[in-house]
């Protein structure tokens, strides 16, 4: 029995270079998860309420997910802190500030979506997609107001990833917010798809 030794503690310092590899990498699934909340908090629950047809759609997902958390279980009893980046710190005074901002913006921004004047743009800001929607009068205005928006998710995305010890995360964060936003957009919202062309849901 002792023959198989070596090839016992091969396998067992593979599997344990393995974890600690899977830590090294963007962490999308906690990513999304962050996004979904922070959409949520900033456009209100029933705004983004579209986010429902992802759990029709992604029945498998939930088979996936039960395995890869038993599968992490497992794993924890052998390197407790393998999974120690499996969720996205966002509740820093920073992300809640900027969220709150966010969201206090959204009351006057939501006329502009709905409109389709302005679009969610496929690197997670937002654009002035047709001034000629918004009321002469209105535009500077809104072009502020898309400004401000702007430079928050700007700010959101950075602090994100600085608050989680990874600043080179910063641009998978916002592709991952690009998407988010994009996919819990309401009925008639424009928003851009990969190419940059325009799509209205």
């Amino acid at each position: 029995m002792s023959r198989y030794l070596p090839l016992k503690l091969a396998a067992l310092t593979l599997a344990l270079s393995a974890c600690v590899t899977i830590n090294v990498y963007f962490p999308a699934a906690a990513a999304e998860k962050a996004a979904d909340k922070i959409i949520e908090d900033v456009w209100g629950e029933s705004q983004t309420s579209s986010g429902k047809s992802d759990k029709r759609t992604n029945a498998y997902d939930g088979a996936a997910e039960t395995l890869l958390a038993a599968t992490g279980a497992v794993l924890n009893l052998i390197i407790p802190t393998a999974n120690a980046q499996a969720d996205l710190n966002i509740a820093t005074p920073a992300v809640r500030q900027l969220t709150q901002s966010m969201e206090a913006r959204f009351a006057q921004l939501k006329k502009y979506y709905d409109s389709g004047a302005i679009g969610l743009t496929r690197d997670g800001l937002v654009e002035v997609r047709d001034q000629n929607l918004i009321p002469l009068p209105e535009r500077n205005g809104a072009r502020k107001l898309v400004s401000d928006e702007n430079a928050d998710r700007a700010n959101l995305y950075r602090e994100i990833a600085t608050a989680n010890g990874h600043p080179e995360w910063e641009s998978d964060i916002r592709s991952t917010f690009a998407e988010r936003w994009s996919s819990k957009a309401s009925a008639g919202w424009y928003y851009q798809d990969k190419d940059g062309a325009w799509k209205q849901k």
